[in-house]
């Protein structure tokens, strides 16, 4: 099989429903039950209920332990698809909503991956974010934790959310410290939002990937200056197709987008939410895309060149493609 490296994967939305009951369960908290549409899957009907979805599904989250076996979880999920490297975005916004410090919440996340390591040879990463809708001072404070509390497996810094909320010049600010402490920085851009999101975030945000960024498609300017400047593009069409951005697989310019050059890499997003898997991303994007086996490879080879990571890791991973 094809060996798979995925960058655009929230970790809190990795949890199916039965690990989330688990955690309820567990620390005797209470999930709300229109959570769930069945036993295996979330009740949700557009992004903005999906938010709302999402959030109280992380709200089981309560302690670094939990963050360990939600981490464990999604990597051993992973690594039985072929998947050799992922890096992921955790939220320390949603640990300090239910109290948990920034620092407890990078050691669960860090014991999660150093499991996963140890039984499956897998390796991950984490991409520290701070949350859009939670507006701008929170991501200073966000950014400001960041660069103080520095950790071998954090590997940079990025941005989620609702892209509808606020300007990419007013997360400037936060971004600009991080940049300055010398990390590499992603954010969501032209999902919901159109090629303008794209424009403005890599006008403000010095990011040196995108997170979906397809609708740049819609720009043939933008697209080109994507592809000359070799900005990464974390492409979920899964995601995008569940959102209801793009009406099937077959309409998403996946293809468009490689064809006209620019870094593609193949992405889970949330994959309980949108039901799906890395492995089924490069499953349907063969199908639909008719990309060939070197083609996948190719992909994995773009997402461990535009990974985060260090080049040692790199050259490592690159070695078992």
């Amino acid at each position: 099989m094809v060996k798979k490296a995925e960058l655009h994967v929230h970790l809190e939305g990795t949890m199916p429903p039965a690990l989330v009951r688990q955690l309820a369960a567990n620390n005797g908290a209470r999930i709300d039950p229109t959570t769930f549409k069945s036993e295996t899957e979330y009740a949700w009907d557009d992004f903005w209920h999906f938010l709302d979805c999402y959030d109280k599904a992380a709200a089981t989250i309560l302690s670094k332990d939990d963050y360990r076996l939600l981490t464990y979880d999604y990597l051993a999920r992973c690594a039985q698809e072929d998947a050799i490297y992922v890096e992921m975005f955790s939220s320390p916004d949603h640990a300090a909503e239910v109290g948990m410090s920034y620092a407890d919440h990078l050691e669960g996340i860090a014991a999660g991956i150093n499991d996963a390591f140890k039984e499956f040879g897998i390796i991950g990463r984490i991409i520290v974010t701070c949350v859009r809708h939670f507006g701008p001072e929170r991501a200073v404070k966000v950014a400001e934790q960041f660069v103080a509390t520095p950790h071998p497996y954090v590997v940079g810094f990025g941005m989620g959310g609702d892209e509808a909320q606020f300007h990419p010049k007013d997360f400037a600010s936060a971004f600009t410290l991080v940049s300055e402490a010398g990390y590499k920085i992603t954010s969501h851009a032209g999902e919901f939002g159109g090629p303008e999101s794209v424009r403005d975030s890599l006008e403000y945000l010095s990011i040196s990937r995108l997170g979906h960024g397809v609708r740049a498609i819609e720009d043939a300017a933008l697209v080109a200056e994507i592809a000359e400047r070799g900005i990464p593009l974390e492409l979920s069409p899964g995601s995008n197709v569940a959102t209801g951005l793009y009406s099937d697989r077959a309409t998403h310019p996946f293809r468009a987008l490689m064809d006209a050059g620019c870094v593609v890499t193949l992405n889970s997003d949330d994959p309980p939410f949108f039901a799906t898997s890395i492995g089924h991303e490069y499953d349907e994007a063969a199908r639909n895309y008719h990309l060939s086996e070197t083609d996948l490879e190719n992909i994995t080879r773009n997402a461990i060149l535009a990974a985060f990571c260090d080049e040692a890791l790199k050259e490592e991973l690159l070695a078992k493609i």
